[in-house]
């Protein structure tokens, strides 16, 4: 329930303004990489930090507004692209006018204090119209704190090269002269080969029909307990999984438990992968394109949900270990020869983590914020990132969409896991499953 201050939660903006790079910048057309062109994310994607009074000494008494407003015009010097226009050319592929017109801001003043807004500073925020403007907006809250929030285009950066981008501005915020990294174009590395070569089969490129029933969006709390509660529902051999492994394994089961599937379909679970930091990383420093693929595991609605867990996360770990060079040059040339691919349906999963990325750092000069991270998300794509409660309680925050009739039978089963004992989980109408744990 959202606290009954947000109901009385309003906004005074100003008039949008434009803002173009600090100087000149070259006039020119840029073409996106084939990754960058995959239908599934031509897409906004809102995102948003929230900031208590803390300045750090050099900050006391200055205006969070001004100084990123101002730090926005000088990083768009350095990042021109984005105070471009994206278009699309032959075969519907993307390119940036990079005409230096510039992007939107919002000033803002809410009638709100940063702690007034309770245990709801995480999505699906209810209050998200008032804050999330379509534009950078920095919002001023009564306390002194303030909300910082953006829309960008997913084909132009991936959530590395978004923070790429946003530690920038950070920099120039807290005074900096130059940026500490030089962004990186060179998109026609991630281009398909020619000829083509499709060497791995990718279930991601089926086309089928897309779901239409209304979602509802919830987000689940997985702290140290609920993480234990889970390694408990795996064999000895799989107690080092790590906490993705452990968490996408245990809703991917819960969710299709609850989709009430037949017993012989099949389901789906796609992860994000990112290249950054793997062996066959060919991307230079401060290349902020899209750099990522999804590879897919596929099982028997049966399988999944009468097994025991370590079944599913068996699964997951086989999907992690899908993604290799190979795989994503087979899923750039299939971009070229098959088209763009299409997003995810009911019977599929896909699941994307940030807790790598580092969005908890973002520091204007007001120490790190309280929530730093996506503001929401599509129903059929579950997200993942770090959250920490009021209580300081670390964790992962999962952000889901199910069908509204769905969603209760799916925490039943989440809770099951997470707080039942193991013989409760696998007893199936009265008679226990012969493969106990």
């Amino acid at each position: 329930m959202e606290p009954k201050s947000c109901q009385l939660f309003s906004v005074t903006r100003q008039e949008p303004e434009l803002i173009i790079p600090a100087r000149p910048t070259p006039q020119e057309v840029k073409q996106l990489s084939d990754i960058d062109n995959k239908k599934s994310i031509r897409i906004y994607s809102p995102f948003i930090c929230f900031y208590r009074n803390k300045p750090s000494p050099p900050m006391k008494g200055k205006d969070p507004v001004k100084l990123i407003r101002e730090a926005l015009s000088k990083a768009l010097v350095f990042y021109y692209p984005l105070a471009g226009r994206l278009q699309e050319g032959p075969n519907r592929k993307l390119m940036v006018d990079c005409n230096g017109k510039g992007v939107l801001f919002v000033e803002a003043d809410a009638n709100i204090k940063l702690d007034q807004l309770g245990d709801s500073i995480h999505p699906p925020f209810p209050y998200l119209k008032e804050i999330m403007y379509g534009i950078p907006h920095v919002t001023r809250l009564t306390c002194g704190g303030f909300i910082f929030a953006l829309l960008f285009h997913h084909s132009l950066c991936d959530g590395p090269g978004l923070k790429q981008f946003l530690e920038m501005l950070t920099e120039f915020a807290k005074g900096a002269d130059s940026p500490s990294l030089m962004p990186v174009w060179r998109r026609e590395i991630l281009n398909a080969r020619n000829p083509p070569q499709i060497t791995c089969p990718l279930y991601e490129q089926e086309k089928r029909n897309e779901s239409t029933k209304p979602f509802e969006l919830k987000s689940f709390f997985f702290g140290p307990e609920e993480i234990s509660a889970i390694r408990n529902h795996v064999p000895l051999h799989l107690k080092n999984s790590t906490k993705f492994e452990l968490i996408t394994a245990c809703v991917w089961r819960c969710r299709t438990t609850a989709l009430k599937l037949k017993p012989d379909q099949i389901v789906r679970l796609s992860c994000v992968v990112n290249i950054r930091g793997k062996d066959y990383n060919i991307l230079p420093p401060g290349y902020y394109g899209n750099a990522f693929a999804s590879p897919v595991v596929c099982a028997k609605v049966d399988d999944l949900c009468k097994n025991p867990l370590g079944y599913a996360v068996e699964l997951v770990k086989k999907v992690k270990a899908t993604m290799n060079e190979e795989y994503l040059k087979s899923v750039i040339d299939s971009i070229g020869v098959m088209g763009l691919p299409v997003p995810p349906i009911m019977e599929n999963l896909l699941v994307s983590s940030t807790t790598g990325q580092g969005f908890e750092e973002i520091d204007f000069g007001w120490r790190r914020p309280v929530y730093a991270g996506v503001a929401a998300s599509v129903p059929l794509i579950s997200l993942q990132f770090k959250y920490q409660t009021k209580d300081r309680k670390d964790g992962i925050l999962v952000l889901l969409g199910l069908p509204e009739p769905t969603m209760k039978k799916f925490e039943e089963e989440l809770k099951q896991i997470t707080h039942g004992s193991v013989e409760d989980l696998y007893k199936i109408k009265g008679t226990e499953l012969l493969s106990k744990l």
